[in-house]
This record gives structure tokens, sequence and C-alpha cells, in this order.
């Protein structure tokens, strides 16, 4: 479920069945104005817990379209109750120079780290909207509940990436980078090791004669182990979104 502009934007799923039981519906934390976000979504790993997300822009004279901060805070919290079981707040979390903030969403797959510890992914779009020099980009970031508090593990990890530069009739060049995550069998310090598959493609549009072609390039997927330190997975250089 997804909130924005202070409107709850919930549908009911009442009569949805799954396993034989009648899922919750979720109601998402009102925010401030049309540029805060917010989003709710079941914990499918812990059934009872409903997990939040909000991100609201930070007030401040400079602050524009594209030039901006937000604050994030995530909390879990039983269904059917308000105050939170664990939380976890971010000041400044999100800045946005250039590009805009686009989307925020809970990713509750099956991010297992240890036998007893499931992992959530919070994920965030920015984008800047040009035709001639287009930029998007998702990143994801993995928490675990730690007794009251929700800890960041893997922070920001690039999983989306599309760029280029084009001049509006036909030459230009554009690139595109996808990124998957899988838990290996292997471990370091108590958590799953993670293998991040990298998948990139490059596109070069040029004027042959009165045609304009596309030559596109397919780069094999490499493969990256990300190794928990003891406090968090460790993203190699480029990895990781540029705050």
């Amino acid at each position: 479920m997804t909130v924005k502009s202070g409107v709850i934007g919930c549908m009911a799923l009442c009569g949805a069945l799954m396993a034989g039981q009648v899922l919750a519906d979720c109601v998402p934390a009102p925010v401030a104005n049309e540029r805060d976000f917010s989003v709710c979504k079941e914990w499918p790993a812990y059934p009872g817990l409903i997990i939040n997300a909000k991100s609201e822009r930070v007030d401040a004279p400079e602050n524009t379209e594209m030039i901006a901060s937000y604050d994030l805070d995530v909390s879990v919290l039983k269904d059917g109750q308000t105050d939170p079981i664990a939380t976890h707040h971010q000041a400044s979390a999100f800045k946005t120079d250039g590009i805009a903030f686009r989307e925020l969403a809970l990713d509750t797959a099956r991010y297992t780290l240890a036998p007893d510890l499931r992992a959530f992914g919070v994920r965030v779009q920015f984008t800047n909207g040009s035709r001639l020099i287009p930029l998007e980009e998702t990143h994801l970031s993995l928490y675990v509940r730690d007794g009251a508090k929700l800890r960041p593990v893997l922070q920001r990890l690039v999983v989306y990436q599309y760029g280029g530069e084009w001049d509006g009739e036909c030459t230009g060049e554009r690139y595109e980078t996808t990124r998957t995550l899988e838990i290996a069998k292997t471990s370091s310090h108590g958590y799953a090791d993670l293998i991040i598959k990298t998948r990139q493609t490059g596109t070069t549009n040029v004027v042959e004669g009165d045609a304009c072609e596309d030559k596109t390039s397919v780069g094999s997927p490499e493969l990256t182990t990300l190794r928990y330190d003891g406090k968090s997975y460790v993203l190699p250089k480029g990895f990781q979104a540029i705050e």
C-alpha cells in the first residue's frame, strides 16, 4: 500500500484469500504534503507484522523540485496496533540534486540472512525526467530487526540504472545496468553472503545514409559476492549510490 499527498490510497483486500487466510489491510502513515511518501506492507515471513516506511521532505529555503533532502523512517508493528515494536530513523537519508525522488517501495522477498533471521528491503527510485539526457536509478537497502531497532545491513545498492545522451533526432548513446540479488550458501560473520548478478547493455544511435541505426551491445553477466563484515555488507566501488 502507498500513500502520497496525504491521501490514503490503499484498497481493501476484503475477500482475498491466501493459504486459507484472509489478508489484513494495512494503512500507510499520513504525510504532510504531496512531495512526501508513505508505504506499508504485510511481512509474509512473520505473519501478523506490518512494515511501514515514510520519507518526508526536509524544509529548507534552497529546496526546489530537483534539489532537496528527505528523512526516512522505517518501522515494524503488530497488525491492529499503532505503536511500533521496532524502528529506524535516518535524517537526510536521500538527497536530490538534478534528479527527483519518484517512488518509495517495500520489498519482502526471501532475504534469509541466517536460519532464524529474515531481512526486508526498502527501494527508492529517482529520475530526472529528461528526454535528451535521461537518468533513472533504483536503490535497495536491507533491514533486520534487532530488538526494538531496525538495523540497515545493506545500504543503497544500485539495482537499476539507466542513462545516456541524445541529440533529439538520432545520434546518441544509452546504457542500462540491472542487478539481482541471490542468497549464497556461504556465510561471513554469521550472515549469508549475497551474490549480485550485474547485466549491462549499451546502445549507440548513428546516422547511416538516410536511416538512424541502433547498435546494441550486451555484456556477459558478472557475479559479485558481498560479504558481511559484522556490521553491514561491503559494497564495491560503483555499486553504492552516491549521496
